[in-house]
């Protein structure tokens, strides 16, 4: 579903995605009688959820952090790339916490306290997936979640990070279909050239090659969801490249003409380059290799 609904509109899959996230972790966490309120909440429609992790940079404010005050816990300072951040009703979001150590995953109530920064996001991709900057201010916290460094607790994190590469997959397919609708209509009644071909059958390839990948996740996730951290780094990087192998052959089939009217093509390019970016894949790969290496020694 979470393909489907990305594939018709990206950012709409981002925020969806990060519902996902948000829900699991609370009926996984929450104490009762909050998590059975919340998820009845959540059945019926009226609470949507998002999972906000990235801190400011410098110049953009002080990272949120837990506050203890008269009335309970709050929180106060910045969060960047909250997507949603117009349309939702509750958070989970990664803060420092009074001490040292780990970040603590506050469930935060949105409907006071928050001041959206709309001005910050200004970039062309991912636009109406609302992921502005945030400055809380006295904002309620109905609960801490777990212990600190919850947020990557496998296996856990590794399904929020399988639930993303689906996300990529259905802007991926977006790009894929728009650019086999360019394709024919130039050729029209006539056989399209090896070039154009070429690049067809490599796109169709490389979403081929994505399918296989998380169809094998989706089975490992039902049969054996222990081991989803062994395979959700090599699964994102295999589903990275063959999306950035889907756009350089589109872009090198059509040309200029669908990037310059704009399009299904364009958004799908700028959307999914943007949303790329936002997942550094290569210190998981260092860890993922080194440890390889390190198995074989003697």
């Amino acid at each position: 579903m979470l393909r489907a609904v990305a594939r018709a509109d990206g950012s709409v899959g981002r925020i969806l995605d990060g519902h996902f996230n948000g829900v699991e972790r609370v009926a996984l966490l929450a104490p009762e009688p909050l998590r059975s309120a919340e998820l009845e909440a959540i059945a019926s429609g009226d609470v949507l959820l998002g999972v906000w992790g990235a801190d400011p940079i410098p110049g953009e404010g002080e990272p949120a952090r837990l506050v203890q005050g008269r009335d309970g816990a709050n929180l106060s300072g910045v969060k960047t790339f909250c997507s949603g951040a117009t349309g939702l009703d509750r958070a989970l979001v990664l803060v420092r916490g009074p001490a040292q150590g780990a970040p603590l995953l506050a469930y935060v109530d949105l409907s006071e306290g928050v001041n959206v920064d709309t001005a910050w996001f200004r970039g062309a991709g991912m636009r109406a997936s609302e992921s502005h900057r945030l400055v809380f201010e006295g904002t309620p916290v109905l609960a801490v979640l777990g212990e600190p460094g919850e947020l990557v607790r496998e296996p856990y994190f590794s399904r929020d990070a399988i639930r993303t590469a689906v996300t990529w997959a259905g802007i991926s397919d977006t790009a894929v279909d728009a650019t086999l609708d360019v394709l024919a209509a130039k050729a029209g009644d006539g056989e399209p050239d090896d070039v154009v071909s070429l690049a067809a059958g490599r796109m169709l390839t490389a979403r081929a090659t994505i399918d296989s990948w998380l169809a094998y996740a989706a089975s490992r996730a039902d049969a054996d969801p222990a081991s989803l951290p062994e395979i959700s780094t090599e699964l994102r990087e295999s589903v990275a490249l063959s999306c950035r192998k889907i756009l350089d052959e589109a872009a090198r089939a059509v040309g200029s003409h669908p990037f310059a009217v704009s399009g299904p093509l364009d958004r799908a390019r700028r959307d999914l380059e943007l949303f790329l970016l936002q997942h550094r894949l290569e210190p998981a790969l260092v860890r993922r290799g080194r440890q390889a290496i390190a198995g074989r020694q003697s």
